[in-house]
């Protein structure tokens, strides 16, 4: 017995370290999970197959069409007393029971309508795919974003942390030389300014590594109590994004999502305004009917006894509704219809310019992130050497607290503003790639 209950132990100890496992998450792999897992592109991906089976739906409205029904009679009342002479006239105007079957097929014949509800079934198709493609690559660029300022906030919490270990030291330091009567306690009072400084933004640091990491959670669809972890570096992913022959790519206007979407619009419009001069047309349709009828003046089951003879009738006929005044009311929607398209078409044309200007924009930032990034990672070398002869000339003598810590914080300003041009290179390549449609 004491042997089982060690195994289930273990087994549930071992379930609750599989649960707390961190999950280790890539760049592109983040994005390939989002991709998947993601909600809004799973409500994309369905919408796709709603639109597949309306489509189908439309379709199968101008297919032949099967309808069956059963009326069944009795009368409580007759003005004649009820006879059971199958001769009696009577008999079959006032019966006590009756049953009436009747199947219907029915095909439609021509109906402009049906025309254009199956083109627009193909365009409401479109639109769902590319709606799913633009919520993609809005997706897409969303977790590069999330992805890279968790980073920023990690890699800043690394280099906070290695600051105030390096200032712990050199405070430790001044404060032996203070109490030998070599310096004075202005010089232990600035950079126990300093340090206040760094561990308060430590502090906040690490309340926005858990949020960061929460938006990440919830863009690639990762349950907000799972364990990830970001394994690439800020550094790693500059050198992967920074392909300066992006900036200078053709621009692809047509490519675009929001163009695409915009050209779905004018379809759409078309087909409306199409439609609402097809309701002039006349509408045909064809149907086979087989009716039966049976009835009696005894008990009702007797409706269904073998010698019980039917009255079968089977006709068939054309139906054709043509409209013919509507107060002038289908010509007002007709040019309604085609005002909407003609501000569509219109739209189209303000996108496309949009779109254009928006490239030529996405362009220039990113091109601006690179050479900024280039210039801040130069500024970084040069105030990490300006700090660091400063703090030589502290130890010396040579300089005070006062121009210490400003040669500090001045590193510390060029750390962060380093980070922040490599985050900048990222996002700016995510848009202009999401721009020029390139996966």
């Amino acid at each position: 017995m004491k042997q089982h209950i060690i195994v289930f132990l273990s087994i549930l100890f071992s379930i609750g370290s599989q649960a707390q496992e961190a999950k280790s998450f890539h760049l592109k792999e983040a994005i390939a999970h989002a991709l998947t897992h993601n909600r809004q592109v799973k409500n994309a991906a369905l919408s796709i197959q709603a639109a597949e089976k309306q489509k189908w739906e439309v379709t199968a409205s101008g297919l032949p069409q099967i309808s069956g029904k059963i009326d069944y009679l009795t009368n409580l009342d007759t003005p004649f007393p009820a006879s059971d002479d199958p001769d009696n006239p009577f008999s079959f105007f006032f019966p006590k029971h009756s049953i009436q079957p009747n199947v219907t097929l029915t095909q439609l014949i021509f109906d402009g309508t049906y025309i254009v509800a199956l083109q627009a079934s193909k365009v409401f198709l479109d639109i769902s795919k590319n709606a799913k493609e633009k919520t993609d690559n809005e997706i897409k660029k969303a977790t590069i974003s999330a992805y890279s300022n968790a980073l920023l906030v990690k890699e800043s919490k690394t280099i906070m942390e290695r600051n105030i270990a390096n200032l712990s030291n050199s405070l430790a330091e001044t404060k032996v030389i203070f109490e030998n009567g070599m310096t004075e306690e202005e010089n232990i009072e600035q950079l126990q300014l300093t340090l206040s400084g760094l561990e308060n933004n430590l502090n906040n640091l690490k309340k926005l590594e858990n949020i960061s990491l929460g938006y990440v959670k919830l863009l690639v669809g990762v349950d907000a109590t799972q364990k990830i972890t970001l394994t690439d570096r800020l550094e790693t992913l500059v050198l992967e994004q920074n392909t300066t022959n992006l900036g200078n790519s053709e621009t692809s206007v047509f490519e675009n999502i929001d163009y695409k979407i915009a050209e779905n619009k004018v379809e759409s419009k078309y087909l409306l305004h199409k439609a609402e001069k097809f309701k002039r047309l006349p509408s045909i349709a064809g149907f086979l009917s087989g009716n039966y009828q049976n009835f009696t003046n005894d008990r009702f089951s007797s409706l269904f006894d073998e010698n019980t003879k039917w009255l079968s009738t089977l006709s068939a006929g054309v139906s054709v509704s043509l409209p013919i005044f509507t107060s002038l009311g289908g010509e007002a929607m007709i040019k309604r219809a085609k005002i909407e398209w003609e501000i569509a078409q219109n739209d189209l044309q303000e996108t496309e310019a949009k779109i254009a200007l928006d490239i030529s924009e996405a362009k220039s930032n990113y091109e601006l992130a690179i050479d900024t990034y280039y210039n801040k990672q130069q500024a970084l070398h040069l105030a990490e050497r300006i700090a660091s002869k400063n703090k030589v000339k502290f130890k010396e003598g040579l300089a005070g607290s006062f121009e210490l810590r400003q040669a500090q914080m001045q590193l510390y300003a060029a750390q962060q503003e380093y980070l922040q041009a490599m985050v900048a290179v990222i996002n700016t390549k995510a848009t202009l790639e999401n721009l020029l449609n390139i996966k």
